[in-house]
């Protein structure tokens, strides 16, 4: 079993993400860029679906631990790394397949704003929740994971999530739309396959779609290198 994984359905491409907590490194972007690379350019797949292997948590974002362990040797490296984060968040967003996140488990932090960059959104209702805690560890969010957010959650919940810390659960999110549905873990990959399955849409029509749906937020992954991560708000 590799860090990140897939396995073909039909036009369907379930990736799996396998490094435990799934937080974000190095090595974990590096695989995850490898598997979409391989996909896109290797199969015929037209719906992407990323789940976890752990048992209760999808992704919990930056491994501060791991940065702050970087900074006492290389922090060329560390200033590199919001730039990585960045490119998987925009790879995901305007990558040119039907995406769906299949959260079977808590998506916390960073986790929760790359779930946002997914076109839809499944969660299990029995474990988990859906939460951007940054405001309790003191790191605002850059101008590009604002954006991805507010694609995704309604700007009333967004400004509770970001100003409060407020923990979602799966029930909550889809009251609010934030999801498509709220699943028992058991049944949850059965009902993402049974939406997924009859979506095999144009690569090349989802592409130019996202690009002209999305074009309004690419400046916002411009700004982030001189409105946040060189500015030091971003903590890194």
């Amino acid at each position: 079993m590799g860090l990140i994984d897939y396995d073909l359905d039909g036009h369907i491409a379930i990736v799996s993400m396998n490094s435990g907590e799934n937080k974000f490194t190095f090595e974990f972007f590096e695989a995850f860029q490898n598997v979409l690379d391989e996909i896109e350019n290797k199969t015929e797949a037209s719906v992407l679906v990323v789940k976890s292997g752990h048992e209760k948590i999808w992704s919990n974002g930056i491994d501060l631990e791991w940065i702050m362990n970087l900074a006492q040797s290389d922090m060329q490296e560390v200033k590199r790394f919001p730039f990585e984060l960045t490119k998987l968040y925009r790879r995901l967003l305007f990558y040119p397949l039907v995406t769906i996140a299949a959260m079977n488990g808590h998506a916390f932090a960073g986790g929760a704003i790359m779930a946002a960059a997914f076109d839809f959104r499944f969660m299990r209702s029995d474990r988990g929740f859906y939460c951007i805690p940054e405001v309790d560890i003191n790191i605002p969010l850059s101008p590009s994971m604002i954006a991805l957010m507010k694609k995704a959650v309604p700007e009333y919940k967004f400004h509770e999530m970001q100003y409060l810390g407020t923990r979602m659960t799966a029930t909550e999110c889809e009251k609010h739309n934030i999801i498509l549905k709220a699943c028992h873990v058991d049944d949850l990959m059965d009902e993402v396959i049974k939406f997924a399955k009859p979506h095999n849409k144009s690569r090349k029509m989802i592409g130019v779609m996202k690009e002209l749906t999305y074009q309004h937020m690419v400046k916002t992954f411009e700004e982030d290198d001189p409105a946040w991560f060189n500015s030091g708000r971003a903590g890194l």
